[in-house]
């Protein structure tokens, strides 16, 4: 099911049915669904916000190319790309994940679209400054339908057709607290990810004492 890709594969794009062939050689079935969630709710907040649906679907389709490559592989392809590896990503390299599937959606897929690779490899732990594109993969990515139906994550759902910087700082907040809460290690780039898009967002943050749950 493809309803919101619309226009013909530009080079710049990868072919659908070749992505979707892939990943169900090398993703379980439900991360599989979770995926064409994320690409179907990226592309309606991108046509909800007057940004660019394709690009969205596709981002939201490569997102989770590397979710199941070994901690080794994750590393490796990190080093040899030249990012920026953290102790944090060292301790933890499923962290790495979504810069390593922007680098499979280039050198796998031959997607060269800047705007996509960005809002792969951001669509984790986000990244300050961040376009709306990159905001839009980031929120689908945590808001998706298969996440949940609870109050806070409907609350949340309408927070992104409404703003998405504050969208992005409130879904860090709940994945922080969740992190905290099961003694987990915490990236310095969702912090600073989360202090940028509360800056930035118009609303004044409100306080709260519900905890939230990670991406998973």
């Amino acid at each position: 099911m493809t309803p919101f890709v619309t226009t013909e594969a530009k080079d710049s794009l990868c072919d659908r049915q070749q992505v979707l062939a892939w990943l169900t050689e090398n993703v379980p079935a439900p991360r599989l669904q979770h995926i064409l969630r994320v690409e179907t709710m990226a592309a309606e907040l991108a046509l909800h916000h007057g940004l660019d649906v394709d690009r969205a679907a596709w981002a939201g389709l490569l997102h989770d190319l590397a979710k199941y490559f070994p901690p080794e592989r994750l590393l490796s392809m990190a080093r040899e790309a030249g990012l920026a590896i953290t102790e944090v990503d060292e301790a933890d390299p499923h962290l790495l994940h979504a810069d390593v599937s922007a680098l499979v959606a280039r050198q796998q897929f031959g997607v060269t679209d800047e705007q996509v690779l960005a809002a792969v490899a951001n669509h984790t732990l986000g990244r300050p400054g961040m376009d709306a594109l990159s905001c839009v993969v980031f929120l689908a990515d945590s808001l998706e339908p298969g996440r949940g139906q609870t109050v806070e994550l409907e609350e949340l759902r309408k927070v992104a057709q409404q703003n998405l910087q504050e969208a992005v700082w409130r879904v860090c907040d709940r994945t922080l607290l969740w992190l905290v809460d099961q003694h987990r290690l915490i990236h310095p780039r969702m912090i600073l990810t989360r202090n940028w898009a509360m800056q930035v967002a118009p609303a004044k943050p409100k306080k709260s004492e519900k905890k939230g749950t990670a991406k998973v």
